[in-house]
């Protein structure tokens, strides 16, 4: 049986990690979460009360970082400790963009993913996975949505009780801005993957997309 390898990208709060999970699910594939391993990064940075790249790039070297990644579900551990329900704070949210467009920290991320990719049958999401991590995945993706329809998804999703709806479009302006403006591996649509702007469908509506469009470039 064919090896799948399929490449999801796409701006925040686009629900890239719930589709992708969706998909891992019903394809019977390992799902990662590439930005659950920056915010992981960005937690333990935060936590460290460091912030200069220098130092940043210094701690992801000696990092222990293990990912347990299985179907639809993926953990991330720092030194032997579970911080997966650390990672979507606004404190991080806030932060994530910066810290992860440092060299250091996208090139140990990247040796990280594509050595998970390597065993095949996984579906990857993030900013730059077709254009820099899997650039020859069987499938790639560019999802995204309105700016109002990610926040509200965001919204929905965030820990936090004292942020606001408005708050949260501008931080999503903002770390749009900063993923495609940044000169280090910026977020853009790879020039052979699907645009697919799932604003008015549902996250399993979006996901029976990508099956369909799976069972297209596998026949």
């Amino acid at each position: 049986m064919r090896k799948k390898i399929i490449a999801l990208d796409g701006p925040a709060g686009a629900g890239k990690s719930s589709v992708s999970k969706m998909v891992a699910k019903r394809l019977n594939c390992t799902y990662l979460d590439t930005g659950a391993m920056y915010r992981a990064i960005t937690y333990e940075a935060l936590k460290r009360n460091i912030s200069e790249e220098k130092e940043i790039v210094q701690m992801v070297e000696n990092l222990n970082m293990d990912i347990c990644a299985k179907e639809d579900t993926m953990h991330v551990f720092i030194e032997g400790e579970d911080i997966t329900q650390y990672l979507r704070t606004s404190e991080v949210s806030s932060n994530v963009s910066r810290i992860s467009a440092f060299q250091g920290v996208r090139n140990a991320m990247v040796k990280l993913q594509r050595k998970v990719a390597e065993k095949g049958n996984a579906v990857l999401d993030g900013r730059d996975i077709g254009t820099v991590v899997l650039p020859d995945a069987d499938l790639k993706i560019f999802l995204t949505a309105s700016v109002h329809t990610r926040a509200l998804r965001r919204y929905k999703e965030l820990k936090d009780t004292d942020t606001t709806l408005e708050r949260i479009e501008e931080e999503i302006k903002r770390r749009d801005n900063l993923d495609m403006t940044r000169k280090i591996s910026p977020l853009r649509k790879a020039d052979d993957a699907i645009l697919l702007d799932n604003s008015d469908l549902t996250l399993e509506e979006t996901a029976d997309k990508i099956i369909s469009y799976w069972k297209k470039v596998s026949e």
